[in-house]
This record gives structure tokens, C-alpha cells and sequence, in this order.
């Protein structure tokens, strides 16, 4: 049985999905800006077991990841889960179907970075993904052309909202998504793990 946070119908809840090997303030950043100006109830913050995309063979174990998310989080709004590893699930548009099926009339929004948005055209089902969740992009140092520019960003440019109406992006049909712009933090997962002398993917 998958052990899901507690949720309700008609809670605005946003997915906040990464390996977060390790977390940093800099994701602590995101999840509070997505709460705030999404007007959002929850965030769920999923420690996955990899990125498809990416190379984790050496990625430091899920438990220990999983505990340094629960350490970093520190808002009572922020529920730290470990839900794709528990279902075995290796990509996105898995967990949406399951969570869509399993929690009906909770609104979720799927909250990524400047760079996920750049390469969400490479993630698989994503023309589904957007079909299923509302999502919200929040900018990153470094990405912002690039991921206006991206395939998916152009696909999709005619069911973006303008960034005032981000508090009732939760409330839209899908396929809807708004690019937030605001104080970005420079810190990397993939920085931090250069300088500890770890491979950078």
C-alpha cells in the first residue's frame, strides 16, 4: 500500500519533484514561493528514486535523501514523501496518473525549474503531463531564454496564464502553466556535489 500525505477534495496541493541529491536552501526557496504565490494548501515534496534522464548510479540512497529533505523543509506546509519510490515509479507522467486516479477532486499543480521546462520536451508523455496537472515554472539563474524558447514552452505558449493570475493557476483546466519571475537562488545540487568531489550527474 502507498502511504500518501493527508489530502482532501478541492486542497490546492503542488508536486515539487527531484532527486535532491542533496537539498539546499535553494529548493527550499522554490517550495515557498510556489506556496505563496500559487496559493497553494500543501506542497508535497517528492524525493525520487532518479532521474531518467540522468546517470544515478551514483546517487546517494533514497532513506538518506529522504531525511535531508524532511531536515531542510521546515514549514509545516511542506510534507516530504518518498511516493514514486514506494510505487516504483521511474518517470512524471506515472506519478500524475496514479495521483489523479487516487486523491479525485485534489487540485495539484506540478512545480518545476527554468531547466525543467528546457528539457520537458524530452521527458516522456509530456504533451500527457501537461494534459493532467496545471503546472508552474519558477525562473532559474541562467535558463530563462532557454526555457521560453524550448519546444514544449512554444507548444504550449497559447495556454500559459500571465503571471498575475498565478494564485488561480491551481483552479485551471489543464493543459494551463504560468512562468514565475522573482529572487532566484544560484545554489545547484549538482555545484555542491562538484565541490565535495562527486560525480556532477
Amino acid at each position: 500500500m502507498i502511504r500518501l500525505p493527508p489530502h482532501g477534495r478541492g486542497l490546492r496541493v503542488g508536486l515539487f519533484g527531484g532527486s535532491f541529491d542533496p537539498p539546499h536552501e535553494g529548493h527550499l526557496h522554490v517550495a515557498r514561493m510556489a506556496l505563496t504565490r500559487l496559493k497553494l494548501d500543501r506542497l508535497w515534496w517528492l524525493v525520487t528514486p532518479g532521474n531518467p534522464l540522468k546517470d544515478h548510479s551514483r546517487l546517494t540512497p533514497l532513506p538518506e535523501r529522504l531525511a535531508a529533505a524532511r531536515a531542510m523543509a521546515r514549514d509545516p506546509r511542506i510534507v516530504v514523501t518518498d511516493i514514486e519510490g514506494q510505487a516504483g515509479f521511474g518517470f512524471t507522467v506515472e506519478t500524475l496518473r496514479f495521483l489523479r486516479a487516487r486523491c479525485p477532486g485534489v487540485r495539484f499543480v506540478w512545480i518545476m525549474g527554468g531547466d525543467g521546462l528546457a528539457n520537458l520536451h524530452r521527458w516522456r508523455g509530456w504533451r500527457e503531463i501537461a494534459a493532467l496537472a496545471p503546472f508552474a515554472v519558477i525562473d532559474r539563474p541562467g535558463e530563462t531564454l532557454r526555457a521560453k524558447a524550448s519546444p514544449a514552452a512554444r507548444a504550449l505558449a497559447g495556454r500559459r496564464l500571465p503571471e498575475e493570475c498565478a494564485s488561480r493557476l491551481a483552479l485551471a483546466r489543464p493543459p494551463a502553466w504560468v512562468y514565475l519571475h522573482g529572487p532566484r537562488s544560484p545554489l545547484s545540487s549538482t555545484e555542491i556535489r562538484r565541490s565535495e568531489g562527486r560525480r556532477s550527474d
